[in-house]
């Protein structure tokens, strides 16, 4: 192991560690108020411009189309040039889309706008989910990463605020115009967050990621002599690269397909219920606003699963709430689907939420930790690109399936197909998937 990550296993929740949680937290948060503003665009939009549910359904998937493209190159660029550029250029790249969504005069151009907006937001999750996890130490790595996945919440909490305060108001080109802000945040993020040592070490540059744990390590009350250096780590730059076929090697194949069936498994899933839960409620007979209401209702769900979730993760271990947040949501969507009342609908629906995003929270924690360093941006990031395909898919085959049952019995069968999804995935985590909880990430790496 190198003498960065021995020093940064050594150390306890620091100032410097919370300050970096906090505002790459700050950046998730607006990721997900884009993608849940766009669940209450896509109900609201289909009505003032007469759109067709085949239509809304490629709105949906341009989006994730971009994500797909973002997150497959982010996680290249991200172990070349680093996490924290990354994580910058990305946040600029999606708030300008979003803000000009807000001025599109057809949907041709919208849905060229929202795949750029995806692209921007597909590149930024992954980088930033790499840098927490290298920041923190192996005791608490899986709790901080999830506290991260956290802030999603928070994003579609304000994202359902908005959908049930403003859009009704002010139309959905508010809600675009909202979303631009993260573009000016990424100026902030610039001066406030570091580069990570554990990248900065394996390019080379040893110095900067010498003096960034020492920083930390004086927080922390541990200081560290220069002589403890080991002399092989004070190299020149260096540029590592891997490619996607080495993903699929013999060193990293299991890890590769466990990761790319969760990541498929739980986009398809999450996508194929978040984006359409308003539309769908609203061909169940509720008025729009009052789907908004139920959809905020139904949001706040998610912080006690993100939260059960993150205690859970460092206690009995990654595989175990995996398999156990993914049969949890399969059961809460089979439930939802099946819903025949207002109370029915918020109970099942708040179950539906509170399971996915804990599993979501714990996918997060547990990508980053099964590639060294060298691979772990692109490893992230094509896992990540490979899951927005199912994000892609979904949109475009929930209303085929609602269309062909109708209505009443459609809503049902659209939640029985996530339902088997859901499950799939949780029998793969169970058989396939490798327990990394207490280990360092150089030791679980491969």
């Amino acid at each position: 192991m190198s003498m960065i990550a021995l020093r940064i296993d050594k150390l306890p929740s620091t100032p410097m560690l919370k300050k970096i949680l906090f505002l790459t937290g700050i950046g998730w948060m607006f990721d997900a108020m884009d993608q849940g503003m766009v669940a209450g665009v896509m109900a609201a939009i289909g009505k003032d411009w007469a759109l067709t549910t085949e239509q809304l359904g490629l709105l949906g998937s341009s989006g994730m189309l971009g994500m797909a493209v973002g997150a497959a190159l982010s996680g290249m660029a991200a172990d070349r040039w680093g996490r924290r550029s990354v994580i910058m250029w990305t946040l600029i790249i999606y708030g300008v889309a979003s803000g000009l969504s807000g001025f599109a005069t057809s949907y041709g151009m919208l849905l060229v706008l929202r795949f750029i907006t995806g692209f921007g937001l597909g590149g930024e999750l992954p980088a930033a989910s790499t840098l927490i996890s290298e920041f923190t130490p192996t005791r608490i790595r899986g709790r901080y990463v999830i506290l991260l996945e956290s802030f999603w919440a928070w994003g579609w909490i304000a994202a359902a605020l908005v959908a049930y305060l403003v859009i009704p108001v002010y139309s959905w080109r508010m809600a675009f115009w909202i979303g631009a802000v993260p573009a000016f945040f990424a100026a902030v993020l610039r001066f406030g967050i570091p580069e990570s040592p554990r990248h900065l070490e394996a390019v080379g540059r040893y110095e900067e990621a010498d003096r960034i744990v020492a920083k930390m390590e004086r927080q922390a009350g541990l200081p560290f002599t220069s002589d403890e250096k080991l002399p092989d780590q004070i190299s020149g730059a260096k540029h590592p690269k891997i490619s996607i076929q080495e993903l699929w090697s013999a060193k990293y194949i299991r890890s590769t397909i466990v990761l790319w069936v969760i990541w498929f498994g739980i986009n398809f899933g999450y996508y194929g219920f978040v984006l359409w839960t308003p539309t769908l409620l609203v061909g169940k007979g509720f008025a729009l606003v009052k789907s908004f209401e139920f959809t905020l209702i139904m949001c706040l769900a998610q912080l006690p699963g993100y939260f059960s979730a993150a205690w859970l993760i460092e206690k009995i271990g990654r595989k175990k709430v995996l398999v156990t947040y993914f049969l949890g949501t399969a059961l809460a969507a089979w439930l939802f689907g099946h819903a025949n009342s207002v109370s029915q609908v918020l109970a099942f629906g708040c179950l539906l939420y509170f399971f996915s995003l804990g599993a979501w929270g714990c996918v997060y924690a547990y990508t980053p930790e099964v590639y060294p360093t060298i691979a772990r941006g692109s490893g992230v990031g094509w896992a990540a690109a490979f899951g927005r395909i199912g994000a892609f898919l979904a949109p475009l085959v929930v209303p085929v399936v609602y269309n062909a049952y109708g209505k009443e019995s459609g809503f049902a069968y659209v939640f029985a197909l996530l339902t088997g999804v859901f499950v799939v995935v949780a029998v793969v985590v169970g058989a396939l998937g490798k327990e990394t909880m207490g280990k360092s990430l150089e030791e679980i790496s491969g």
